[in-house]
């Protein structure tokens, strides 16, 4: 088969789903999208929508009769019908193995640690008296996790010292998921990487992004990051390093702590685009997008290097509004040069909701940021009650 005559099935209909399908459909690719949600962002750029629950195995797989090959955008979907789709013959990228591991943030660092790639210490947790048993080993403060779900800070609980355990348990479910700890990390700054390999096992690695988040929340992401030469290279061998420990297929990225005597640990990793990975769609010779797609379908991977420090920043539905969606001096922040919005088409906002995202690029990296944020001032957000 011609390369270019490949479906693509993409479960999920998000923001990132809609960025996978615009470089899809730049190379001519048909592509099918599983989401529960009618006017989801890529619903009017797919090919074929079908509205289905992320856990409708039926649907999952029908879908996977239509296509070539199957990905997804966010890894909190059915992990066991993606296993049975590979044990059929279906391609699934990235591999439901690797999946199924970073599913469980537990097992998922329990992998990383077996393959000497340093993590903060961890164990799980079950009830108010483990955790003040971790507490007495591993001081505080500490942050609780659920093994299983979480994103954007929702699943995480700092535990300041004994008498705050008691709140941040039942705040994660009094121990009806699974619980584990971590040693709070103290860091000096949170970086990202991007890595992605092609089905003929290359793999590249992105330059290292630094993240500032606002209430647990991605808010910017300035590329290059600043940090020293010798913690660059460690976090871009760190993140090589995990591509071959979950061995997979697409994009994949890589979250990190710069401790404050320069080290570099693992936090978490997630087997997609990234919400980090914006920057690279003005920012990179290939994005994060396009390289996946390539990916997946057998293409050789583009270069990835950075053609000038760039900043993204996101577009966030304001606190107390919720309503359908409009915007606001977009006008404004083209005036700027090289300034570029993202609309996510998301029909309603809800406070905090990723909306979309700006980015700004410059031969000046401060010039840059201060474009983006200046940007982001002009661009309202509103809600109208319905």
């Amino acid at each position: 088969m011609n390369i270019l005559q490949k479906k693509i099935g993409i479960i999920g209909g998000g923001q990132l789903g809609k960025m996978m399908i615009l470089d899809a459909k730049r190379l001519g690719f048909y592509v099918i999208t599983l989401d529960p949600t009618m006017d989801c962002p890529s619903h009017s750029i797919s090919d074929e929508h079908m509205v289905a629950s992320f856990d409708d195995v039926e649907a999952i797989i029908q879908l996977a009769e239509q296509v070539d090959v199957i990905t997804y955008e966010f890894e909190h979907i059915h992990v066991e019908v993606l296993k049975q789709l590979e044990a059929k013959g279906y391609s699934v990228y990235p591999t439901a193995k690797s999946l199924e591991i970073i599913q469980n943030k537990f097992i998922q660092k329990s992998k990383l640690q077996a393959h000497n790639i340093p993590v903060p210490r961890f164990e799980t947790v079950d009830t108010v008296e483990d955790i003040k048993q971790a507490g007495k080993m591993l001081g505080y403060p500490l942050m609780l996790k659920t093994c299983l779900g979480g994103y954007d800070g929702k699943g995480n609980a700092v535990i300041h010292n004994q008498q705050s355990i008691e709140q941040a348990f039942q705040a994660l479910g009094a121990g009806q998921t699974p619980l584990m700890i971590e040693a709070f990390v103290p860091l000096k700054k949170e970086i990202s990487v991007l890595a992605c390999r092609g089905l003929s096992g290359d793999i590249s690695v992105y330059p290292v992004a630094e993240n500032k988040h606002h209430n647990s929340i991605l808010d910017e992401t300035i590329v290059p990051a600043d940090i020293f030469e010798p913690c660059r290279k460690k976090a871009m061998t760190l993140a090589h390093e995990v591509m071959e420990v979950f061995f997979g297929v697409g994009m994949f990225c890589v979250e990190m702590f710069v401790t404050q005597d320069d080290a570099i640990v693992i936090n978490e990793v997630a087997p997609r685009p990234h919400n980090s990975g914006h920057y690279t769609i003005e920012g990179c010779k290939t994005s994060q997008f396009e390289q996946h797609i390539r990916a997946i379908t057998g293409l050789p991977l583009g270069e990835v290097e950075l053609i000038q420090p760039t900043v993204m920043k996101n577009l966030l539905g304001p606190p107390l509004t919720e309503g359908r969606a409009y915007y606001e001096g977009v006008d404004k922040a083209y005036a700027l040069p090289d300034v570029k919005v993202h609309i996510y088409g998301k029909t309603y906002t809800k406070p905090f909701r990723k909306m979309g995202h700006i980015t700004a690029t410059d031969q000046d990296k401060f010039e840059a940021l201060r474009k983006v944020r200046q940007a982001h001032q002009w661009i309202r957000i509103g809600g109208i009650e319905v």
